[in-house]
């Protein structure tokens, strides 16, 4: 039987969002439950670029799942390094593994690869592009904090190469949620990806160069690193390098209640001092991504549960 791969955000609808969410809870309340289920399964680990966090939840949430990972190890260390395609690479790899994962620098890199192998493939991020599972932990963490239905959120930060942004913009067009988009002018979000946010309906989506005029409105702000390794031109990452950060001043403004997000890694752009604050939910984040995905492992490796569609940019 032929699974879905899971390549975008813009395969979930609000049903598919909720069903993750709910049994990604079930299991964070008694992970014990679900620990035999896919005892024998092995998920291949295939990471172009540089991951702790994304890498090490999926294989957590593999072990927790009763099974076990192959690693595709660092690039150097691959037939990469001689010159294979991305196209053989999966080919091969899925003939040891009964689900594949890939992280590759190239957009669309993940939906190239989806077209070659007839097991799952998760998309654990891909240029530019997308970062699906992130969005699930995202939408996981805003929910239990905030709700997603009536919601204000604030994305900061580097919003043009931001894959983790773009992702949960899409999602959120799924919910009563008004999106303010507050970055310097060299990183606002693409211009298709604003279009295709009106084309949903979005209930509000907004754009600004400074946090300051809409801080005290929001529910949710999600702070993002200005991402160093995507800019073609070191001179244009000098001039915005720093420009967004968030300390215990910026706050005084803001909401009792607000809740700061971050995907991490971050560099400058939160202050640890914020760490200790009610404010923080970044490494609560961090930490939802186990039990999101072992909730979309199991819907993906189980033959009586499916969610989305075939992926497709």
């Amino acid at each position: 039987m032929r699974h879905d791969h899971l390549i975008t955000s813009k395969q979930f609808s609000r049903a598919d969002i909720e069903t993750v969410l709910d049994y990604a809870a079930e299991i964070d309340a008694d992970p014990s439950a679900v620990a035999d289920r896919h005892a024998g399964t092995l998920l291949g680990l295939l990471f172009f670029e540089p991951s702790t966090r994304t890498k090490m939840s999926f294989e957590t949430a593999m072990k927790r799942l009763g099974g076990d990972v192959v690693d595709m190890g660092s690039i150097e260390s691959s037939s990469v390094k001689k010159g294979e395609t991305l196209a053989d690479t999966v080919r091969v790899i899925e003939g040891y593994a009964d689900a594949l994962v890939l992280r590759h620098p190239k957009e669309g890199a993940a939906t190239m690869a989806s077209e070659f192998v007839d097991v799952p493939l998760v998309n654990a991020g891909d240029g530019a592009g997308q970062h699906p599972t992130q969005t699930m932990l995202d939408l996981y963490t805003i929910r239990e904090n905030a709700g997603l239905d009536d919601l204000t959120i604030g994305i900061m930060g580097d919003l043009k190469y931001g894959r983790t942004v773009h992702s949960l913009a899409y999602a959120l067009t799924n919910f009563d949620a008004h999106q303010h988009f507050i970055s310097p002018e060299s990183l606002q979000l693409p211009r298709e990806v604003v279009y295709d946010l009106h084309q949903q309906d979005a209930p509000g989506i907004r754009e600004h160069d400074s946090l300051e005029e809409i801080l005290p409105s929001l529910d949710v702000l999600y702070v993002t690193r200005i991402q160093r390794e995507r800019f073609p031109d070191e001179n244009e990452y000098q001039k915005v390098a720093g420009e967004y950060q968030i300390d215990s001043d910026t706050l005084e403004a803001a909401s009792d209640d607000l809740t700061i997000m971050h995907p991490l890694p971050r560099v400058d752009e939160i202050a640890p001092e914020i760490d200790e604050t009610e404010h923080a939910a970044y490494f609560e984040q961090a930490h939802n991504g186990v039990p999101v995905r072992m909730a979309l492992l199991d819907l993906l490796l189980s033959d009586d549960k499916a969610i989305g569609g075939e992926g497709d940019e």
